[in-house]
């Protein structure tokens, strides 16, 4: 039969028997049409768990298919003996075998004598990166030969094969640095041609392989990927993102893609790359409303399927970007049916980092603070890494301030002193120092003399703030250093951009928290933002600002 006849009516067939009973009718076929029914084989045979059929193995016809194969492998052509290995592994038939072994060891061969094309190459490469252990030697062997073939021609399969490969033969501490930087040089040309799938697999290579300066490349495929975000599958979606983690990398054009494929997607994405969306969100700083709303959705709907880490996944970004969705209600509804049949499940650290961010916006888990506060579940935290560090302790104290403060009713038991940390770190809000100089300039110019203000002054309740101004009774601003006669304290919190959002004037929940407990606290909280300040020239006009801010009815100056 005409070999385009033949693979046209092989491309009709939906399961092996139809297939099998095509191919007794044959009386002799090509070892390229041969190969193309054992690869049709595995196509309609081979699903996510196995074999569809375990027994088709067994099939006459099949088992004399690889008789052949065994016994002639020397007659064969490279296609086809390439495509018959290829196939013969997607079936999972044993590597051991003496009808693998045959076919190897004839690949070996001719790829020894440089007998294969670029494109062979790359058959008999993928063909090894499917096995458990692959033989580096020959991947290393492959990767010689396809440099024999002009890197600057290869086609983007090329290219991404060389990557795949070198990431199994980095494990092995090999890692030529002179043909990775060829490689992300061809690679920048190919970028537009790259396929969803080839996209992924370059950005996850650069990642296992550490390619920190191919700046340029990783550009180039973040822009390439915006018109590829509604085709990746779940599994390459989270290797872009991760790749874009990994190298601090961030465009608004790919933000804009996610937030027109989440929400129409959110219900059938699989709950690990929804809890990567919400990772690059948060790391990122970016509080995208629809990604937020579709997840606090899904999260309603499937909360009761999800893993104890999924949970915290898709919840602690709401309280670390200070958002309450719409649904917020249910949400939070949904949250405490799942914690009351489910608190034992969590690890303890994971369960703190849930709790912790419940109350940076104001929603309070006082049915699972005892458990928190008990020093069975201190001890847990303590053995499990971090352990009890800085960030921990801080944690545990302002939950300790939230309950104090701003749940007053609750009677049960509170954090032990020992376990109190002073002052609180602010992981994400340390203070922008150029932005605290021209405010502190605008204070002497405004107070005329320097001991009226202190800057970064640790309270004696657990909080750190930017600048502090003491008043007496009639309002009138008393020396910083004077203890006596205060009435009242102001806290001006000096807010650089990285206490905001990303390209937004919306707080972080760390930042938001503290100005609440600085008011329970008995403060004046003054925000001075930086969107405000930017465009003021110079002292006088900050002073100006400053007086407006702090003193706009009554305060006269001492």
């Amino acid at each position: 039969m005409d070999e385009q006849l033949f693979f046209k009516k092989l491309n009709n067939f939906h399961t092996s028997k139809e297939i099998f009973d095509f191919l007794s009718s044959l009386e002799v076929m090509s070892d390229t049409m041969a190969s193309g029914a054992l690869k049709k084989i595995s196509d309609v045979e081979v699903a996510n768990n196995g074999l569809k059929n375990p027994g088709m193995l067994e099939n006459e016809v099949f088992r004399a298919l690889c008789f052949q194969f065994e016994f002639e492998s020397s007659k064969l052509s490279n296609t086809g003996l390439l495509n018959a290995l290829q196939a013969l592994i997607t079936l999972r038939i044993d590597p051991q075998s003496t009808l693998m072994a045959s076919l190897f060891s004839e690949s070996e061969e001719r790829l020894g004598k440089g007998q294969l094309s670029a494109e062979n190459l790359c058959a008999l490469g993928e063909s090894l990166l499917e096995l458990e252990s692959p033989s580096c030697a020959t991947l290393e062997q492959i990767v010689n030969r396809l440099q024999e073939k002009d890197i600057e021609k290869w086609s983007p399969r090329e290219i991404v094969m060389v990557y795949k490969i070198l990431q199994v033969t980095a494990r092995e501490g090999k890692q030529d640095q002179n043909l990775l930087n060829r490689l992300n040089s061809v690679a920048l040309s190919t970028v537009s041609q790259l396929s969803p799938n080839f996209a992924s697999v370059v950005l996850n290579s650069l990642v296992v392989l550490r390619q920190t300066r191919a700046v340029a490349l990783v550009a180039a495929l973040c822009k390439h990927s915006v018109k590829h975000v509604p085709h990746f599958t779940d599994y390459e979606l989270v290797n872009v993102l991760e790749a874009f983690l990994y190298f601090g990398h961030h465009e608004q054009i790919f933000t804009e893609a996610l937030e027109r494929h989440v929400p129409k997607s959110i219900l059938t994405m699989h709950p690990q790359t929804v809890c990567t969306v919400m990772q690059y969100c948060c790391k990122k700083m970016i509080l995208s409303k629809p990604i937020f709303d579709a997840v606090a959705e899904g999260f309603i709907s499937d909360a009761d399927r999800l893993t104890t880490d999924q949970i915290a996944g898709y919840i602690v970004p709401f309280g670390t970007l200070n958002y309450l969705p719409p649904s917020a209600f249910s949400l939070f509804r949904k949250l405490e049916a799942v914690l009351h049949t489910r608190l034992g499940h969590f690890q303890p650290h994971t369960l703190l980092n849930l709790l912790h961010s419940c109350v940076l916006i104001q929603r309070y888990p006082l049915n699972f603070l005892p458990k928190i506060f008990s020093r069975f579940f201190l001890l847990k935290l303590q053995a499990e890494p971090p352990g009890l560090n800085r960030v921990v302790t801080a944690q545990l104290t302002q939950l300790f301030l939230t309950v104090t403060l701003e749940c007053p009713f609750y009677e049960d038991p509170k954090l032990s002193p020992k376990y109190q940390v002073k002052p609180l770190p602010m992981p994400h809000s340390s203070c922008d120092v150029h932005l605290l100089k021209r405010v502190k300039a605008g204070l002497l110019y405004l107070l005329k003399k320097r001991i009226y203000f202190a800057s970064e002054v640790t309270t004696p309740y657990f909080y750190a703030v930017d600048i502090e101004i003491k008043l007496d009774e009639e309002g009138f601003v008393l020396p910083a250093a004077q203890c006596e006669e205060v009435h009242r304290r102001i806290a001006l919190c000096v807010d650089g951009q990285n206490r905001f959002c990303a390209n937004s004037h919306n707080l972080l929940g760390e930042e938001a928290i503290k100005r609440r407990h600085l008011q329970l606290l008995g403060y004046k909280v003054v925000q001075i933002p930086f969107f405000e300040i930017e465009s003021l020239e110079n002292c006088k006009k900050m002073a100006e600002y400053l007086h407006k801010k702090l003193f706009p009815h009554t305060y006269g100056l001492g």
